[in-house]
């Protein structure tokens, strides 16, 4: 589409989670530097969240990339299972092989899966079982990450897991039934949204990484806009530049100007439109000059009618 136009290797605001664009805000660093101290010191459970679209995927691969050969990664995309199939899930990521006879009884599973982590340990490997999407985990199957930090050696746990999701995992954590879980997270990190003064960095970040010369390819009133629209939320961000991309692309310009970025909120779901916007001003602007004429009116009247003999 847009790439040569615009002097592209690849695009720049695809929504698919790729760690070569990892933009490292404050947020973002400080959450990714959380996790690995948490790591190495052997910290049992930890706990991410953050809205939609916030990078908490993009998050998550950052990790298992940054993690060296002394740990063995079990990345659980979609942890909307129940304990055993969880158990069975984990099992495959770490390589162990359950006898079809024990694939039902979930105390075989797991005693299989202590066996397999042990033997990693005595290797000199340590387990991290990273889940992502957690808010849509089963209380039942979020019990069950407890009995798996339940497997431990002499020294230390067999297995450190990891759990990204939406706020509303917060208010599942909340349930009676699960709070020795809760009590067992050691460190807790909300990723927030881009702070104000990086936005314009993501963009330009994200431009470079994709192969731009200067990463200089929106204009100042297009990010104006663009900030304003998004939220200053990743996804979003993503979202409205690449359409924002395209219309300047079918309008054959060099760079986004921001009737590009308006049509592309326009365009989006969810986004209340720029148009609709100056349309409220443009009758708040009238009304209020209405008034003014009915007050200027009514004064003169008012005078007239003091001078009339």
């Amino acid at each position: 589409m847009y790439l040569e136009h615009f002097g592209l290797r690849e695009f720049p605001f695809s929504i698919t989670p790729d760690t070569s664009f990892f933009f490292k805000s404050s947020g973002a660093q400080k959450a990714l530097n959380t996790l690995l101290m948490a790591l190495h010191m052997g910290e049992g459970f930890i706990k991410i969240t953050g809205e939609v679209g916030t990078g908490k995927t993009l998050l998550c691969r950052k990790l298992i990339n940054s993690l060296g050969k002394d740990y063995k990664v079990a990345y659980i995309f979609n942890p909307y299972r129940e304990p055993l199939s969880l158990c069975l899930e984990v099992c495959k990521e770490l390589g162990v092989r359950v006898p079809e006879s024990q694939m039902e009884n979930q105390y075989q599973v797991l005693q299989a899966l202590a066996v397999r982590m042990l033997e990693l340990n005595r290797s000199g490997k340590r387990v991290v079982i990273c889940l992502d999407e957690a808010q849509a985990m089963p209380v039942a199957t979020l019990e069950t990450l407890r009995l798996l930090t339940n497997l431990e050696s002499q020294k230390q746990r067999l297995a450190q897991i990891v759990i990204f999701g939406q706020p509303e995992l917060d208010e599942k954590l909340n349930h009676p039934s699960i709070r020795q879980l809760k009590q067992r997270i050691t460190y807790s990190y909300q990723l927030p949204t881009l702070a104000g003064n990086q936005f314009d960095a993501y963009i330009r970040h994200r431009l470079l990484a994709a192969g731009h010369v200067d990463g200089q390819l929106f204009t100042s009133a297009a990010l104006r806009i663009l900030r304003s629209h998004s939220k200053r939320v990743p996804r979003r961000i993503n979202i409205l530049a690449h359409k924002a991309l395209l219309c300047a692309y079918g309008d054959s310009c060099p760079r986004v100007e921001r009737r590009h970025v308006v049509a592309a909120v326009n365009d989006t779901e969810g986004s209340p439109g720029v148009a609709s916007k100056q349309r409220w001003k443009a009758l708040a602007v009238g009304l209020t000059l209405s008034l003014l004429m009915i007050l200027v009116v009514g004064g003169i009247v008012i005078y007239n009618g003091l001078l009339a003999p």
